[in-house]
């Protein structure tokens, strides 16, 4: 009976190692907030291929991020966008909902991963784009 609790025990190993997230993110060599929205990813268990990149503004463009939806940073999992600071939890609901190319953290809001100040919350939403580029909100988060 041991030898099958082994395989089973390797069977179940080998296949949360291959269902692992893996994400690109492309940001500025400059930027802090951008390696602790990294630190974030990974502490929730997505792997992050972390590209340097000079011109983000072209980045964006050829990912298809709409200027008003704009951050600092840009990730790609499954083929769809994710710019900013969205939440680990929110990336999962991306991957979710067929629909969506992408979804954002406009601008830089306190409290959202990467972007901490204590216990500062800013209000902020995660915005989800349709390909028609329809936006609707996938989580709304308050101010504290």
């Amino acid at each position: 009976m041991r030898p099958l609790f082994l395989a089973a025990a390797l069977f179940a190993a080998t296949a949360q190692a291959a269902e692992q997230l893996s994400m690109d993110v492309y940001r500025d060599p400059n930027c802090g907030c951008c390696t602790a929205w990294i630190s974030h990813l990974e502490a929730n268990g997505i792997q992050v291929n972390d590209h340097i990149e000079n011109d983000m503004t072209a980045v964006k463009q050829h990912l298809g991020v709409p200027p008003r939806l704009a951050s600092c940073h840009t990730g790609v999992i499954d083929g769809k966008f994710v710019e900013g600071h969205v939440p680990a939890a929110d990336i999962l609901k991306l991957r979710a909902q067929p629909d969506l190319i992408g979804a954002a953290v406009p601008g830089m809001p306190a409290g959202s991963p990467g972007m901490e100040m204590g216990g500062r919350q800013d209000a902020y939403q995660v915005v989800g784009l349709q390909s028609d580029g329809q936006e609707r909100v996938i989580s709304d988060y308050p101010k504290n």
